[in-house]
């Protein structure tokens, strides 16, 4: 039911659950899974659920998002008070909103006379908000995805509108998208991974902690911006590399085109909405969103774009301004200028930018597939470039979406060498995720791997003999990375009944040279099952910092050796 329900604020959320009495908040998950099944319809900006046959809750949404907890109403006997408007906002999206310009404290009128509050000033709020995310933050981390209901859900989504308020905008979307991903573990809905929360969860902790004592440049990149800033880039002459579907957990489809200019610089085309898999494969056949042409994102992967009056992110959005200008050019192919030059950058140098933080991860290959290995997420892509065995895995697994197919079929594609362009994924070995190749049989074309769907006649008449994958070789880090995911999914407790000490674990662990791995799971396990006595011999609460930093430092550790593992497996 959530792709069909309106994003709604996170401060409206945590309203209307706050504004429950004891007795309504310990029905409220029951309530939620109740509206799960009922009947919706949308009337223009309005939503409706049925709650029976003659109570509905409203969704007011102008724009695509609810607002205000007023624009939430029910027509029950207990409205406004009542059950229902809370659970309806706790099964909708989060909506992701810009940051009003508005002053931290006092009216505008003395924001306006005042000076500009400095760091000094600001600070406080900042401290203040940093210690209510990671105390939310930690209540979710302890109950996990299994126990965190509704209600540690809407104080998350408090301490993150505080958050953002505060000016503290990264750490408020990151917890945003802690709530999305819980949700969706909670739905059973197939688009959860749980790489996905621990990733929010993580980042939501991390920053929380260090902000009390970042400064500079790591204080600047640790508050983040409120939404993407444009700036003028003049005239662009873009050549389309390829388009690729988009398919989020928190309700939002459609496509993304990228494209790049004679220096080699990617630039890229969205059209995302609220929406479910079929608006990511209807987009592709949609008009791009960019002065008056009348190319669609299919298209333009295989055309250009002469752009006049361009707006840029910082990351190679184009913005789509009313002065912004654009017409059809001429594209050219993989092979010819300037796009062969991707595929002559040095693969150091495009590992060192994938993994950065703000890059988009684009990897220029030329591989040979090799065959299929089956893991436990599904089959991947086996492919040898360079000397090197990488798997390459579909980016969605979504039935209306052509990965899993395309990927199958590519397994006997060709034994000689085509072009790809993959998305790197750290790992301890070389692993990517393949979003366009070359055509297997058409020399000059490309294939979008999420949205055009290959047949068997695409496929070269002989096909080669697959390879087998190379044995895994790799340090066991996998056995601390199993505990950190386990304890978001299961909390404290998945770690505290009898048996789960992993004594086998510290013992491989210290035989593989992970010394630190072992002691960081040690302390892992030991906080969460230590607990001490008062006077009267009776048992206290668990130190709730103590599991927190103890979960923090085995996921900051894993992040970091995953990457220096990641860049041993690509260039040994």
């Amino acid at each position: 039911m959530s792709t069909q329900l309106p994003s709604v604020a996170p401060e409206v959320t945590a309203a209307l659950v706050e504004g429950l009495s004891p007795r309504l908040r310990k029905r409220l998950d029951a309530g939620i899974a109740k509206l799960a099944d009922r009947p919706v319809d949308r009337e223009g900006d309005t939503v409706r659920i049925a709650v029976d046959d003659t109570t509905y809750v409203e969704l007011h949404a102008p724009g695509g998002a609810v607002t205000s907890a007023d624009a939430v109403r029910c027509g029950c006997l207990l409205a406004p008070d009542c059950l229902h408007r809370a659970a309806a906002a706790s099964a909708a999206p989060v909506a992701e909103l810009p940051l009003a310009a508005e002053p931290l404290s006092g009216s505008p009128a003395e924001a306006q006379d005042s000076e500009a509050p400095g760091p000094e000033r600001a600070a406080p709020d900042q401290l203040a908000a940093a210690r209510a995310v990671w105390t939310a933050a930690a209540a979710v981390l302890d109950a996990g995805a299994d126990g965190c209901g509704a209600v540690l859900q809407a104080e998350l989504l408090r301490a993150a509108h505080t958050a953002r308020l505060a000016g503290l905008h990264r750490v408020a979307a990151a917890s945003s998208s802690v709530v999305t991903a819980l949700r969706a573990a909670r739905s059973a809905d197939p688009s959860y991974r749980l790489a996905d929360l621990v990733a929010a969860l993580g980042d939501v902790l991390a920053v929380s902690h260090r902000l009390p004592s970042a400064e500079g440049s790591e204080l600047a990149a640790l508050r983040g911006t409120a939404r993407r800033p444009y700036r003028p880039d003049g005239s662009l002459r873009l050549y389309g590399l390829f388009t690729e579907p988009v398919l989020t957990a928190n309700g939002y489809a459609g496509a993304v085109t990228w494209t790049a200019d004679a220096h080699g610089r990617l630039y890229q085309v969205p059209d995302v909405a609220p929406g479910g898999a079929a608006r990511a494969v209807g987009a592709a056949d949609r008009a791009v969103r960019l002065g008056d042409t009348a190319l669609t994102h299919r298209e333009l992967s295989r055309a250009g774009l002469a752009v006049s009056g361009a707006t840029v992110s910082p990351t190679g959005r184009l913005g789509a301004g009313a002065t912004v200008r654009a017409v059809r050019a001429p594209g050219v192919g993989w092979r010819a200028d300037p796009l062969d030059r991707l595929w002559h950058v040095p693969l150091a140098d495009q590992l060192a930018h994938a993994l950065t933080p703000d890059s988009p991860g684009l990897l220029f290959l030329e591989v040979t597939f090799t065959g299929t290995v089956r893991e436990s997420a599904g089959d991947c892509l086996l492919a040898a470039s360079d000397g090197i065995t990488l798997r390459l895995t579909a980016a969605h697994d979504d039935p209306a979406l052509p990965h899993r197919d395309n990927l199958r079929l590519l397994a006997a594609a060709t034994d000689g060498p085509l072009r790809v362009i993959a998305r790197l994924i750290p790992a301890p070995h070389p692993r990517a995720t393949l979003l366009a190749t070359e055509h297997p049989t058409t020399p000059g074309a490309h294939v979008d791997v999420g949205l055009d769907r290959l047949q068997k006649a695409d496929l070269p008449p002989h096909a080669p003999v697959p390879h087998p994958a190379p044995p895994s070789d790799e340090p066991p880090v996998h056995l601390l990375v199993r505990r950190v995911h386990q304890t978001a999914a299961g909390g404290r407790r998945a770690l505290a009944h009898p048996g789960s000490g992993g004594a086998t674990d510290l013992r491989h662990l210290a035989a593989h040279g992970l010394p630190t791995a072992a002691a960081l799971l040690t302390e892992l396990h030991s906080s969460a099952t230590t607990r001490s006595r008062d006077a009267f011999g009776r048992l206290l609460p668990a130190d709730p910092t103590r599991f927190t930093e103890a979960w923090l430092k085995a996921r900051e550790y894993t992040v970091a050796l995953d990457r220096a593992l990641c860049v041993a497996g690509w260039t040994a």
